[in-house]
């Protein structure tokens, strides 16, 4: 981590959040979009679905209000557009109260968000890292974390969560920052040599 550090210098605030939404529900809608995709291509969609909207974020009425197959077309999956109408459907109904969050802990955010279909752990990661801007996460299912560490640490495999939690255990309370430098790493490539 040293190395990537003395390599990028300070990461920016908008290199940390990486070009998300500010609220909460935006946030939440942008990683739905965001699942199991590259960052490019999650971008280029997010930015195809808000044409839809006049170049804004929809509301939470606008997307139930919006037929699924127009969603589909913008390069949403099937699912994907479910996700984001279950996602509405909860703070539409009162069910999420999206602007409390921050006054969960991070267990109690975990809980709260995974009970609305389509956000997982993964989403909630980011929702965390991103949005909450909570300083000891580990996005442990994130393929771009695991893939930087393989590289950084020169490991013959992908390590699986719980090699990846051995890894990080010294960047804590920072787990969240070294994230962002493993990201930062991956999207500017050649490899800065590896961390020790």
């Amino acid at each position: 981590m040293a190395g990537l550090v003395d390599h990028y210098g300070t990461l920016g605030r908008e290199a940390r959040r990486r070009g998300r939404p500010p609220d909460a529900y935006g946030a939440l809608l942008r990683s739905i979009v965001g699942q199991q995709l590259s960052t490019k291509a999650a971008r280029t969609i997010y930015e195809r679905m808000l044409q839809l909207y006049d170049g804004e974020a929809p509301t939470p009425q606008q997307i139930i209000d919006t037929n699924p197959d127009d969603l589909r077309a913008a390069g949403l999956s099937r699912a994907k557009a479910a996700y984001l109408r279950s996602l509405a459907e909860h703070i539409v109904d009162g069910e999420l109260p999206v602007d409390d969050l921050a006054e969960l802990t991070d267990d109690q955010v975990y809980e709260t968000l995974t009970a609305v279909k389509g956000l997982g752990r993964w989403t909630v990661d980011m929702f965390l890292i991103f949005h909450l801007g909570r300083p000891d996460v580990l996005p442990v299912g994130d393929l771009g974390i695991r893939r930087a560490v393989q590289i950084q640490y020169g490991l013959e495999d992908l390590p699986n969560p719980a090699e990846l939690e051995r890894i990080a255990e010294p960047w804590r309370p920072h787990r969240s920052l070294a994230s962002l430098y493993l990201w930062e790493s991956l999207d500017n490539r050649p490899d800065p040599g590896t961390a020790t």
